[in-house]
């Protein structure tokens, strides 16, 4: 029975060892970490992807060119769209293809405060009216056009087309619903 009792005692001996081994030597009993050089291969490796991701994700939010002219004959026409319903009087949008500036008839220009859509605007450098078709009608060397949108939600037919070196975009107004629609010229 003395033989049970010293084995038992060598386990509880060995344990209690261990034990404070690693209470005593925390070098060899250390709970699993990174190190240092672990983390910085991982910072650097994030800020590569940060930094090829970056020009591509500002470039898409930055307006310019054929971008922006799109965008500013979109929210001029919405604009007057909404004007016209909300007012329940006929609005209007000037074109002025030779000068070529556009914007909603009456307003001050630049940005409506309460939506946030352009009101006027000139195309950016380098785009011009290639085409202006107001209710099957060519406008394009004219003065001056107006499309009037009316405030039931309609508005007159219109082609726009766009030109920028090789980009073109053609924008129409669907006179039955008086919201813009954005294609290629080839559709």
């Amino acid at each position: 029975m003395s033989n049970m009792w010293s084995a038992t005692s060598d386990r509880k001996d060995s344990a209690t060892r261990e034990a404070h081994s690693c209470h005593v030597s925390r070098v060899t009993c250390r709970p699993p970490a990174f190190t240092l050089i672990e983390i910085m291969i991982v910072v650097a490796l994030l800020g590569l992807i940060a930094a090829m991701g970056v020009p591509s994700i500002l470039q898409t939010l930055r307006k310019d060119g054929m971008r922006k002219a799109v965008s500013d004959v979109e929210d001029v026409c919405a604009e007057a769209r909404t004007r016209a319903i909300l007012q329940n009087q006929k609005t209007a949008v000037i074109f002025h293809p030779q000068e070529r500036q556009f914007g909603v008839e009456g307003a001050a220009g630049g940005i409506n405060a309460s939506s946030g859509r352009v009101t006027s605007a000139t195309l950016p450098a380098g785009v011009e009216f290639a085409m202006l078709d107001i209710n099957l009608q060519d406008y394009g060397a004219s003065e001056w056009a107006r499309v009037f949108f009316y405030p039931d939600g309609t508005s007159d037919e219109m082609t726009l087309v766009l030109h920028s070196s090789d980009d073109w975009r053609k924008i129409t107004l669907e006179f039955a619903t008086g919201l813009a629609t954005v294609s290629d010229v080839n559709q």
